[in-house]
């Protein structure tokens, strides 16, 4: 998946069942540690080229790299036909506790309520990390909640919520052999 625009470049490959292994390069190493954690602990394979107008400030690139993202994960589902669909997990990341449950049901809703304690982490500032998120479920077509359960260094609980995407998207996106194939939906479709 490519966007290319005045204010950013974006490239995304995505493989669901991968290995774990990061290949993420954007001019933001914060966002680039995120990606690192939701790719090994999802055991995708994630290829990110991200350049974007970071005279401006880190919104664009932050905000286009969610966008694009999501359209990967969406190409890569196709129907969703046999995939399990739902996943939760509360990850701990020392002394801060997040949980993060996703439904890829094609239906985009977005929740966030974690509260870091520090707006800038190393030169991220994490004021733009819920609207990396919320327009990766928009064009992922998926709900995400991203709950906050207890507080504390501000890295370390973005580092949760990374880590617990990461887990979410692995559950989420298996393919469920007692599904054989079929659309997991009473409704019989996605959407």
């Amino acid at each position: 998946m490519r966007r290319k625009s005045k204010e950013s470049d974006i490239q995304v490959t995505l493989k669901l069942d991968g290995s774990g292994k990061p290949d993420v390069k954007t001019p933001i190493p914060f966002l680039d540690h995120m990606l690192d954690l939701v790719t090994v602990h999802g055991l995708l394979d994630l290829r990110v080229r991200a350049d974007g107008d970071m005279h401006v400030d880190q919104h664009h690139t932050v905000e286009d790299l969610g966008l694009v993202l999501g359209r990967a994960l969406d190409a890569a589902l196709g129907d969703r036909r046999g995939i399990v669909r739902y996943a939760s997990i509360t990850m701990p990341m020392d002394e801060c506790l997040v949980n993060v449950a996703i439904d890829l049901g094609g239906r985009p809703y977005f929740e966030y309520d974690l509260r870091p304690k520090q707006r800038i982490v190393g030169k991220f500032d994490t004021s733009i990390f819920p609207h990396f998120l919320e327009s990766f479920a928009q064009t992922g077509r998926l709900t995400l909640h991203v709950t906050q359960i207890r507080n504390g260094n501000a890295h370390h609980l973005l580092e949760a919520a990374a880590k617990g995407l990461g887990r979410v998207l692995d559950g989420a996106t298996r393919r469920d052999p007692r599904r054989a194939g079929q659309v997991p939906s009473s409704k019989g479709l996605i959407g």
